[in-house]
């Protein structure tokens, strides 16, 4: 229930989804947490909840990181921990039908929203030598699906961010690891599988050998742990959170 007492926090994408759940766990652990998301809404909702404090941020802008960044250290001061929770995909589609305006809104928010965060972040862990950084990447990272290919690669590319990232940042004494969920019931789901009808729900959920989908509770549960000093030898990892679907 304390794993993270005395630390702060910033969730991108917060407002709902696998960045709920997260807020909300590292909240119980006694975190302090700003809850970023593009919906100021949804993150004044999520963090009415957990008694966070809230901002609007679109992570794929530069100017609105910025402004992040000037009201973490407002609201928070020095930020410990950032998560890199923010995504969304294209509809499945063959590669080649993918429209130009959703590839390159697949690659600003999954790709070049971390780019833009660790520049803001990463001088101020660097200037503490402390600090931990969290990337929510996909088990498509590392199992690519038909007809979701720039989302896989987009995904991918997180992954070997995360490694390079750990490796560059290591003499810093800054951390960095990533999850790979499966997919979860949010309106995302849809997207992922072409629909959502029971058909669809039992054929995507017999690729998973534990029979269900990633829930936003899992991923508080693990990303409170790689956030946390008893995973203080933990650096570059994708930790997949997917009922053993990637085996």
């Amino acid at each position: 229930m304390s794993a993270l007492q005395g630390k702060t926090a910033i969730v991108t994408g917060g407002g709902s989804g696998f960045g709920a759940g997260i807020a909300r766990a590292f909240a119980a652990a006694g975190a302090r947490v700003l809850v970023a998301d593009i919906n100021g809404d949804a993150a004044r909702a999520v963090a009415a909840e957990v008694g966070a404090c809230d901002a609007t941020c679109d992570v794929s802008d530069n100017a609105s990181v910025g402004q992040l960044a000037y009201v973490a250290a407002d609201l928070l001061g020095d930020v410990d921990i950032f998560v890199n929770n923010a995504g969304i995909t294209h509809l499945p589609a063959p590669m080649e039908d993918v429209t130009e305006v959703d590839f390159d809104r697949v690659l600003a928010v999954n790709v070049k929203s971390v780019y833009l965060t660790a520049r803001h972040f990463v001088p101020a862990m660097k200037a503490r030598r402390s600090g931990a950084i969290l990337n929510i990447a996909s088990t498509a990272g590392v199992s690519p699906r038909p007809n979701l290919n720039w989302y896989n690669a987009s995904k991918g590319w997180m992954i070997t961010a995360t490694k390079g990232m750990a490796i560059e940042l290591a003499p810093h004494g800054i951390r960095v690891n990533a999850l790979n969920p499966v997919a979860e019931e949010t309106p995302l789901l849809a997207s992922f599988m072409g629909g959502d009808t029971p058909d669809l729900r039992a054929k995507f959920l017999s690729t998973i050998p534990l029979g269900r989908f990633s829930t936003p509770a899992d991923l508080g549960a693990a990303a409170t742990f790689l956030c946390s000093d008893a995973a203080g030898l933990i650096t570059g990892t994708a930790l997949e959170i997917d009922g053993g679907r990637c085996i």
